[in-house]
């Protein structure tokens, strides 16, 4: 059995998505956790990220997923800002594989869309409809932080199943 862990990072909301796979069949995954680490918004920078890292080390100390799927960084020359700040976050969870010896793997959205739902381009909403039919899940029950999380674990599956 194979745990994954997808995590959209964000530092007003970083999306997790735990799943286990048996390596044979995709009908067999399961849903074993999903949620979204929301810190204050009003909350220095350093505390917004000191949480989390607190948050996700107690999650890899739980779960102990094989292997890590983070999103690849995407950095639109409008909002340069906003990828540096991306990249604080990004930092942490990669300190924290190199601290548990977890395999980090990244992926594009687009590649990951394309393994889900067949277009790069599906919306986030499309994204969640296609994870919550896929885990058998309310819809309702995800946040969009979370569904592209477990979007990430599950196009992880789907992209190297053959190998895995």
């Amino acid at each position: 059995m194979m745990r994954i862990l997808g995590i959209d990072p964000g530092l007003r909301a970083t999306g997790y998505g735990f799943i286990d796979f048996d390596g044979q069949r995709i009908q067999s995954i399961k849903l074993v956790e999903t949620g979204t680490i929301e810190p204050k918004q009003k909350d220095l920078i350093q505390n917004r990220i000191g949480k989390v890292y607190k948050y996700l080390d107690e999650l890899l100390a739980e779960h102990k997923p094989d292997v890590l799927v983070l999103e690849k960084l995407y950095a639109h020359y409008n909002h340069p800002v906003t990828a540096c700040k991306l990249g604080h976050v990004r930092g942490v969870i990669c300190l924290l594989c190199a601290q548990r010896k977890i395999k980090l793997v990244e992926h594009s959205v687009k590649r990951i869309r394309i393994a889900l739902a067949g277009n790069g381009n599906a919306s986030k909403l499309q994204t969640q409809q296609v994870v919550a039919h896929m885990l058998k899940v309310d819809q309702k029950k995800l946040t969009l932080d979370a569904s592209d999380a477990l979007a990430l674990a599950l196009g992880y599956v789907h992209i190297h199943s053959r190998s895995l």
